[in-house]
């Protein structure tokens, strides 16, 4: 059995345009894709993904009034 590995190195800024936040995005590949999960990004402005470990990071930080 193949050992699964996770992708700790990727990093994608992104911005309020989109939002709401899902992994994967649009542009990434479909052949590697895992299935669409929500991220919730606007509270504290950084988000993982629990499947393919890609670490999104709001530009700009946290919404305003999203505490």
């Amino acid at each position: 059995m193949a050992e699964q590995t996770v992708n700790k190195t990727r990093h994608i800024e992104v911005t309020a345009d989109d939002l709401p936040l899902h992994c994967p995005l649009p542009s990434m590949k479909l052949w590697d894709a895992h299935p669409r999960v929500f991220l919730p990004i606007e509270k504290t402005g950084e988000a993982l993904c629990p499947y393919c470990g890609t670490k999104y990071t709001l530009k700009g930080g946290p919404a305003p009034g999203s505490h």
